[in-house]
């Protein structure tokens, strides 16, 4: 009698992606999400819309995943989920349907941390075209070619960037994991938004300054940055020097913002990469690793990930950047990191709440 594969269901709902995976026999076979446009009106996230979202679409998101997977319900082998950090709204509706499911089918749960599953998305392996990912209109995603090698080898240094969190991460294997470095106030990809709230750009900022900064000088203008001892970031400075500059700018010239929009998201962008750069620079001497990640959502800042290139060819660093489709909240990441649970036999209690904030 042939075994039955080990198939598991993840969801994550931790913000404003609702998203659903299948991983079997730790291959991915499928990543579905449904994002939320409703916030951009609003230029953030606003917390009940976003959990009303998540209980619209968890259901046909939970379906779809499934069906591209080609497996049943009753082919599961457990559900992993996002316990936290996150929106405790979004992260309850996740966390409700797990239990729900789990338990109409009697198979196990596995609760996985956020932070944790943006570190495992490097190992997360592909059916399709020996890893590299094709694109739900058959297509490639290019964003391969910027994989140089398929997952890190223990002990690698990590690089946490989203837009709540900064952090270097010290990763000995997928169950231990030591902060040695995070931001001390603002995160990275918060001080980016803000730079684009200010100069009134839209919602959300990230991607948009991305692209101004392509058509930009970087050297156009320069911004103070913060001085903190050892691996820990800041970035509230950085924030404060910009504003400041462009409220003096703004005195002299009322359309300053519309005619340098370009060199002055080019400039903010370089402060803020040369300085996560420079503490995961030091990082990697102390610790003496050259095997180096960078995951979450500001990972897929161009920027970002040409500075990671251009620091394996300097320092002789092995580099590791994730596939566009694995840098923003998924289900996939969360998957991967359940799967690795699941080989240890290690699953939660129906009881275990969600959590809105919590360390590795």
């Amino acid at each position: 009698m042939k075994e039955k594969g080990k198939v598991i269901l993840a969801i994550e709902s931790s913000c404003d992606d609702t998203s659903a995976a299948v991983i079997k026999d730790g291959f991915l076979m499928s990543n579905v999400t449904a994002s939320q446009a409703v916030h951009e009106q609003y230029g953030g996230v606003v917390p009940e819309l976003a959990s009303r979202a998540h209980q619209q679409n968890i259901v046909p998101v939970v379906d779809a995943a499934l069906k591209r997977a080609g497996v049943e319900r009753e082919e599961l082998s457990a559900i992993a989920f996002t316990r936290g950090p996150g929106l405790m709204g979004s992260l309850l509706v996740g966390v409700s349907f797990a239990k729900g499911l789990a338990a109409s089918l009697g198979i196990p749960m596995i609760d996985v941390n956020h932070l944790q599953g943006h570190v495992m998305a490097h190992f997360i392996k592909e059916v399709k075209d020996e890893g590299l990912r094709m694109k739900d209109d058959g297509k490639r995603d290019a964003s391969s070619t910027l994989s140089l090698h398929t997952s890190p080898e223990f002990p690698f240094l990590c690089l946490l960037v989203s837009g709540g969190n900064s952090q270097i991460i010290k990763v000995n294997s997928y169950n231990d994991m030591e902060i040695i470095g995070q931001t001390i106030d603002d995160a990275a990809g918060e001080a980016i938004d803000k730079a684009a709230k200010v100069m009134g750009l839209g919602y959300p900022g990230g991607p948009i300054i991305d692209r101004l900064a392509r058509q930009g000088n970087p050297e156009a203008y320069k911004f103070s940055k913060p001085h903190i001892p050892g691996y820990d970031y800041s970035f509230s400075g950085l924030k404060t020097s910009f504003l400041y500059n462009l409220r003096d700018w703004l005195k002299e010239d009322p359309d300053f913002i519309s005619r340098h929009k370009e060199d002055l998201a080019a400039s903010f962008e370089r402060a803020v990469v040369d300085t996560l750069m420079q503490k995961l620079r030091l990082a990697a001497r102390d610790l003496r690793i050259r095997q180096v990640a960078v995951a979450g959502g500001v990972s897929a800042n161009t920027g970002l990930r040409n500075a990671f290139l251009e620091h394996a060819r300097k320092y002789h660093w092995k580099v590791f950047i994730p596939k566009f489709g694995y840098t923003t909240d998924n289900a996939a990441m969360i998957a991967q990191a359940g799967y690795f649970k699941f080989l240890d036999g290690d699953f939660c209690p129906m009881e275990a709440p969600a959590y809105s904030r919590v360390t590795l």
